[in-house]
């Protein structure tokens, strides 16, 4: 299957040309690769026109600069990337981000997961940080797509109508969502994973404020209070202890007493809170069986609860 990726950067210099390693020595490459230079003030885009002057299915676009990083800016980068590329034939298009590494056939496992299944609309992997596993310090599930690397089946993707433009961010976790909304598949892999060399969220701000903003951001992507609660109490037995799930319980009450807009609609704040309240009742009922809770596997494979599509 033929892959276009698009990498949004910004002040990446401390990461990026890990990432382009990791790619330009990938066994399936993309046949094409657009690095979005988000106005950085560093080497950032230096180092991707090196990159780019070395090998001609890589090419970069700069975009002006601006003061901050921001969950918006990062769509309109996706989105401007995408435009010069798109025309190219192409069956997947993936987000990659500028702060990540992986193995040399992690491209060629993904594509493959797509030819082995015509309903999988993103696929992704688990991945690393120092100290952290996203399918045991997480319940996000098997079902989630970790935003550093998205991989979305080309008419999924249009369905989906891309990455939305919402400063309080999750713009990956809300593209994810709506692909099962409409009914695709969406499959994280245990087989492989990525290495994210900065702490997740943690980008021009500290550890708590970066918990904070998860809260608010649960918040304006309808999170089921109850879920939020669980959420809370499960964060507060990770490091940082109890002040970092205090954190995400903050931001929530604080983005719900501001009565803020939330980004998504009606439809998908029911589905979305549905689908917690499912993977909820699967933890309980662990618990009170006294059996082991796999995070990552909190509801069956086959518990997909978008609408069915037929094979294509």
């Amino acid at each position: 299957m033929k892959c276009i990726l698009v990498t949004p950067a910004r002040n990446e210099e401390a990461f990026i040309e890990k990432t382009i390693e990791s790619v330009v020595a990938q066994t399936v490459r993309p046949v094409r690769w657009v690095i979005v230079n988000d106005g950085s003030t560093d080497s950032t885009g230096t180092i991707a026109r090196r990159y780019a002057s070395l090998h001609d299915w890589i090419d970069v676009v700069d975009m002006p600069q601006h003061r901050d990083r921001s969950f918006a800016a990062k769509a309109h980068c996706f989105d401007a990337g995408y435009a010069r590329v798109k025309a190219i034939d192409h069956d997947i298009v993936g987000n990659l981000d500028a702060d990540i590494s992986f193995e040399e056939d992690y491209l060629e496992f993904l594509l493959e997961r797509f030819e082995e299944d015509s309903r999988l609309g993103v696929a992704g992997t688990i991945f690393k940080e120092d100290g952290y596993k996203s399918d045991t310090d997480s319940f996000e599930g098997h079902t989630h797509v970790a935003g550093g690397c998205q991989l979305f089946r080309r008419q999924c993707f249009k369905e989906v109508g891309g990455y939305i433009y919402n400063k309080a961010g999750g713009i990956d976790w809300i593209a994810v969502t709506t692909a099962r909304m409409k009914g695709w598949r969406t499959r994280s892999f245990r087989e492989r994973a990525f290495f994210h060399h900065r702490s997740l969220g943690t980008a021009g701000r500290g550890t708590l404020a970066s918990r904070f903003v998860y809260g608010e951001r649960d918040y304006y992507i309808g999170g089921h209070p109850l879920w939020e609660l669980f959420r809370v109490a499960y964060q507060m037995s990770k490091r940082p202890f109890l002040v970092g799930g205090l954190a995400i319980g903050v931001g929530y009450v604080w983005a719900g007493l501001k009565r803020s807009r939330r980004p998504v609609s009606g439809e998908f704040v029911r589905f979305h809170r549905r689908e917690q309240m499912q993977k909820l009742g699967a933890i309980l009922r662990s618990l009170l069986a006294l059996k082991r809770i796999d995070s990552f596997r909190v509801l069956p494979t086959g518990a997909d609860s978008g609408r069915q599509r037929p094979h294509s």
